[in-house]
């Protein structure tokens, strides 16, 4: 049995936004951390990321 491995050329990847539609780039780095701790690519740029998380921030604060 003969095996061959093929390197994969690792570049930088980019990505349109779902939400507002702009191209962000997906660095290297940021594709070695996502695929180190089996994240899925982002499908969203990092302002409407931040706009999100602020949303899901304020439906769960709770109050007693």
């Amino acid at each position: 049995i003969i095996q061959i491995t093929i390197n994969m050329i690792e570049i930088d990847k980019e990505i349109k936004c779902i939400d507002c539609g702009v191209v962000f780039t997906f660095t290297i780095g940021e594709q070695t951390f996502y695929k180190d701790r089996q994240f899925t690519e982002p499908k969203r740029c990092q302002d409407c990321r931040n706009k999100k998380k602020e949303q899901n921030n304020g439906r769960n604060n709770y109050t007693s």
